[in-house]
């Protein structure tokens, strides 16, 4: 009887893994669910974090689903539109991470003017 809770608990929740990835101010979910008849399916999930007016943290989320018969063909596109950024994109000078509790920006009061 357990089992049969659980099985129908996981059916409910039906993510079968879950990996989540931080990235500055925004963190991305891959979580693998599970439709009724326990066909896969991706779910890419970004989360940005937001200050809201009265201070508090708000966010924002964006989804986007994937089907087994489209992986092929989106990771494909995604390869071949990374590899043209890493190619072609103008070198910048690397952002400092939020993380690092270092938050100057260089800015002057002065240069405010």
């Amino acid at each position: 009887m357990v089992d049969d809770f659980k099985r129908s608990e996981e059916r409910i929740d039906n993510e079968i893994f879950s990996r989540p990835v931080k990235a500055g101010k925004r963190t991305y979910f891959f979580d693998v669910k599970a439709t009724r008849e326990n066909d896969y399916y991706l779910t890419i999930t970004e989360s940005k974090r937001q200050v809201s007016f009265d201070g508090k943290f708000t966010y924002t989320k964006h989804k986007l689903f994937l089907y087994k018969e489209d992986f092929d063909k989106f990771a494909e596109g995604f390869q071949e539109a990374v590899d043209f950024i890493k190619k072609n994109a103008p070198e910048i000078a690397p952002r400092r991470s939020e993380q690092e509790g270092d938050t100057y920006s260089g800015v002057e009061f002065d240069d405010l003017k």
